[in-house]
């Protein structure tokens, strides 16, 4: 059994999933957001969030590709169970980061956003 295309076909279908999953929940949660930013401007709220989405995507699918070489030699399942592990936990972090990312460049400009929003 090759234990290198194993681990490589299981790492990249659940970081892909992972990925798009990511995408979807911050595709349709940002959407309120930036609609709020652009003052009701739906049309260019939803091809912002559109772009940042590919954006996302390609961060983080250029990422989970750099990272999938392993060097060393895997011998038996334990292994490919340990390498696995590592680098889901690590695409799991670099995830995370960016959805937090996301969520700051939102607030902040929402807040900028209800700074400049004309008073009636």
């Amino acid at each position: 059994m090759n234990y290198f295309i194993v681990t490589y076909a299981i790492y990249l279908l659940v970081s892909i999933a992972l990925t798009v999953w990511v995408a979807k929940v911050l595709f349709n949660n940002g959407r309120i957001f930036l609609i709020d930013i652009f003052h009701g401007n739906t049309p260019l709220a939803d091809s912002v969030n559109k772009l940042l989405v590919v954006g996302f995507y390609l961060i983080n699918i250029g990422y989970i590709s750099l990272a999938l070489k392993y060097a060393n030699t895997l011998v038996n399942a334990q292994m490919v169970i340990e390498v696995l592990s590592y680098k889901l936990g690590t695409i799991i972090i670099v995830l995370g980061a960016m959805h937090f990312l996301n969520l700051v460049v939102f607030f902040k400009l929402r807040n900028r956003a209800q700074l400049s929003k004309p008073v009636n």
